[in-house]
């Protein structure tokens, strides 16, 4: 008798559970899922799309600025000691690339004194690195606020859940249970989604370190080469 009565709850709470079911396969789709947690999950949804897109195109521009001709320090080497600064201007011009740009700059400044040659070349450099960090912010506060978006949502549906109870004036586990299964959902969507946005902040970050620095061996190549003889 102990067990029907644990087999009858045990069905109750699950007849509850799978009410989110619409299509009536006995299982929960991810669909079905975001359409249990609410409203709530409209604003996670959409910090999720943004994180992505962040990501996507950050990722694409960053690959972008850290193509560069293994050769073009060469190539600008020697136009400068053999006296063509033209031509090397020109070559520098026409890379699209952070460190062509910066290169670019101190090309421009030759013949002033080499710090403020490298006075010029550090101010285009903060300006790259800007470009490159553009938009990063997004994946911060997210990473920060789809957490509490989840909470919030969590303890909306549990006052949701405990004002029934009390209209109802009854206390049934598969209510209990059917709403915090519920709310417990856009708990863990907003943990996900912000481990996701931290994750895609961090990957972005290093890869924008690697393009610093070879933006700062780039610079220091070049202020080496001023200090060359011409030929």
């Amino acid at each position: 008798m102990i067990n029907f009565l644990l087999q009858a709850d045990t069905a109750r709470v699950l007849a509850r559970v799978l009410e989110g079911d619409r299509n009536g396969d006995g299982e929960l789709s991810w669909l079905e899922l975001f359409m249990m947690g609410g409203w709530i999950m409209i604003p996670l949804a959409a910090m999720f799309l943004i994180a992505v897109f962040v990501f996507f195109e950050r990722h694409i521009a960053i690959r972008k600025a850290s193509r560069l001709d293994a050769n073009f320090m060469n190539i600008i080497r020697d136009h400068i000691v053999s006296g063509n600064v033209t031509a090397a201007r020109s070559f520098a011009k026409n890379t699209n690339n952070p460190v062509a740009r910066i290169v670019d700059k101190g090309i421009q400044r030759i013949g002033k004194p080499i710090n403020m040659i490298e006075s010029s070349m550090e101010n285009v450099a903060q300006l790259e690195m800007y470009n490159l960090e553009r938009n990063l912010n997004f994946l911060t506060v997210i990473s920060r606020a789809a957490p509490i978006f989840g909470f919030v949502g969590t303890l909306v549906g549990l006052m949701q859940l405990f004002s029934q109870i009390y209209q109802a004036n009854e206390l049934e586990i598969a209510t209990i249970s059917q709403g915090i299964y519920t709310k417990l959902i856009t708990s863990i969507t907003g943990l996900l989604i912000g481990l996701i946005a931290y994750l895609f902040y961090n990957y972005l970050h290093t890869q924008i370190e690697k393009s610093v620095n070879k933006m700062e061996v780039a610079a220091a190549d070049f202020l080496d080469v001023l200090q060359e003889p011409t030929r």
